[in-house]
């Protein structure tokens, strides 16, 4: 299948400009494969990887060879076909019931967006990836292993753009990317998945945009999981080196049996493409603005938006001793929420905005100044539904905000997929769409309430497969709510080593519930949802933290120092 590259680029273009939702757009086409030669793959771009790892097994159980016969990876009528066969077939001394194909691209990179337009094969055991790994794996017979392989997995870090066929508890058209680092890896908690339509008779373009700042997943241009750790170290992040595509289709191990009548499945792949921003940028940012937005008893929303040539503006925001950098598209306004603030107290903000090239803007900096306001409101966790259930649960939190309520609810049930949150009402019925934080949190702002009177709302958590909906939780406009509000002698119930180095040990006459860690930002790094009064933090970078507790309805917030 012929391609037109230009229309294509200029249509990828006006897409990329119409979303806001990759921090950085690349924009210039640096490498792709377009597959429109019939025959064997192009050995330019793309190496065979078929040496067995030690053991004679490839890993998660597989069960088939790699090969680098046109049996398995054939061009053909405009398309890479990667195709997984049962077959007796013996190689390296081994023989196997299965063969496939696992290729390494030719073309590692840092920093930029991958495209990759594929149909997958939906068959029970059948296992097909679109991933990365680094460049300086040491991985017998990968490509770079010769040269580069200085580091073991999962050191090197891996990026799974794509994963099919391992999911069992999710529908067949739920696909996944997920990220494995020192920190989280094999059943890494670091991933987002998604419903497509159709995988086995539909083309999907999967993506995945890898900026210096976080690492988004998209299909179909759509972002529907990112990665940005709060602390990026060896741990979190060794996505600051060049990384290889890899395209294969595995059988069995994690994907699961294997069908005594199965005969061949394919994944067909229409093209890769690589991009990059590749054109020296020596002009500054312009019209830069910042200004304050809502304003709560305990955050503050900056508004910044900036133009620049490059298509992409970095903020660099300082308050207090914390700082924080971020990039966002040109002309596109960034809402920042700046979380964990006291009530009644005043910060000064200072703004800087600069491009991925260094060049500043030329009046920086901004500075904004914001006083918080006082505090009112309630929070609870709990697992009741009037519909449908909850695997774990959901917690909520009312704050009033003059004569405005802001209702938030989480849903905290990590194996729903698609989740969207209605606003019920309870007298007189109404149902209102929320509006999504982040993750799984919701969030709607109920405006001119009268002080002192009783409001009753619930949730409604729809997803893939089905929803879940929340009791109705009572609240009184204006007031500070004893729910999970612990008086000083409960907070005197808890206490814990401070400064800690590798465990927070706790101490309490109480049953610990939960605890919670967050950075200074609000970014949740740890959670531990059982009961325990043995918090690891050894992987923590050294700093300042906000640690909170939870005993039923009692909760306790409190600063801790990891050495």
């Amino acid at each position: 299948m012929k391609k037109n590259i230009s229309f294509i680029l200029f249509l990828f273009l006006i897409t990329q400009y119409s979303f806001s939702q990759v921090d950085v757009v690349y924009n210039n086409l640096v490498w792709s494969d377009e597959f429109d030669v019939n025959g064997p793959i192009n050995t330019n771009n793309w190496f065979h990887q078929t040496q067995l790892p030690s053991g004679g097994s490839w890993f998660s159980g597989e069960l088939q060879h790699y090969t680098n016969r046109i049996d398995n990876s054939i061009v053909n009528a405009g398309m890479l076909n990667i195709i997984a066969k049962s077959e007796v077939f013996t190689d390296q001394g081994i023989t196997k019931n299965y063969t496939s194909a696992r290729l390494n691209s030719k073309f590692p990179f840092k920093y930029g967006r991958i495209d990759v337009r594929a149909k997958l094969p939906i068959g029970a055991g059948t296992w097909p990836a679109i991933w990365m790994l680094g460049k300086n794996i040491n991985e017998d017979g990968a490509y770079y292993d010769a040269t580069y392989g200085t580091t073991n997995w999962p050191a090197c870090g891996e990026i799974d753009i794509m994963e099919h066929g391992i999911f069992p508890s999710q529908p067949v058209d739920y696909i996944q990317g997920t990220l494995h680092t020192p920190s989280s890896f094999g059943n890494s908690m670091n991933n987002g998945g998604t419903l497509a339509s159709d995988l086995q008779n539909n083309f999907h373009v999967y993506s995945m945009n890898w900026s210096p700042f976080q690492i988004s997943f998209l299909l179909d241009n759509v972002v529907y999981y990112t990665y940005n750790p709060a602390v990026k170290n060896a741990a979190t992040w060794p996505f600051d080196n060049e990384q290889y595509l890899l395209l294969n289709v595995a059988m069995g191990g994690t994907a699961g049996t294997i069908p005594s009548n199965f005969t061949q499945a394919s994944m067909l792949i229409d093209y890769v493409r690589v991009y990059q921003n590749t054109l020296v940028d020596t002009q500054s940012p312009t019209n830069f603005t910042a200004s304050v937005g809502a304003v709560t008893s305990s955050s503050v929303e900056l508004l910044l938006n900036a133009n620049d040539n490059s298509g992409t503006v970095v903020y660099t925001i300082s308050y207090g001793s914390t700082t924080m950098t971020f990039a966002n598209p040109s002309g596109v306004q960034k809402s920042v929420v700046i979380p964990n603030l006291n009530p009644n107290t005043n910060y000064n903000f200072t703004i800087t905005a600069t491009d991925i090239a260094g060049n500043s803007y030329v009046n920086n900096p901004i500075v904004l100044n914001a006083t918080t306001v006082g505090a009112t409101g309630c929070s609870g966790t709990d697992s009741v539904a009037t519909q449908g259930s909850f695997t774990t649960g959901y917690s909520y939190t009312f704050e009033t905000i003059g004569t405005d309520v802001k209702i938030t609810f989480q849903l905290l049930d990590t194996d729903k997929v698609g989740v969207v949150a209605y606003l019920w009402k309870q007298s007189p019925f109404t149902e209102t769409p929320m509006t999504n934080v982040s993750g799984t949190t919701f969030t709607k702002t109920i405006t001119g309430q009268t002080v002192g009177s009783t409001i009753n709302y619930a949730v409604k958590f729809a997803y893939a497969g089905g929803l879940s909906v929340t009791k109705y939780v009572s609240y009184i406009v204006g007031n500070n709510c004893a729910l999970n509000v612990s008086t000083q002698s409960q907070l005197d119930k808890f206490s814990f080593n401070n400064p800690s180095n590798d465990f927070v040990l706790i101490n309490s006459e109480l049953d610990i519930d939960k605890v919670e860690i967050y950075t200074l930002l609000g970014n949740l790094v740890s959670s531990t949802t059982y009961n325990t009064k043995k918090v690891d933090v050894k992987n923590l970078p050294k700093g300042i933290y906000l640690l909170e507790m939870y005993s039923g309805e009692i909760k306790s917030v409190k600063k801790l120092i990891v050495e």
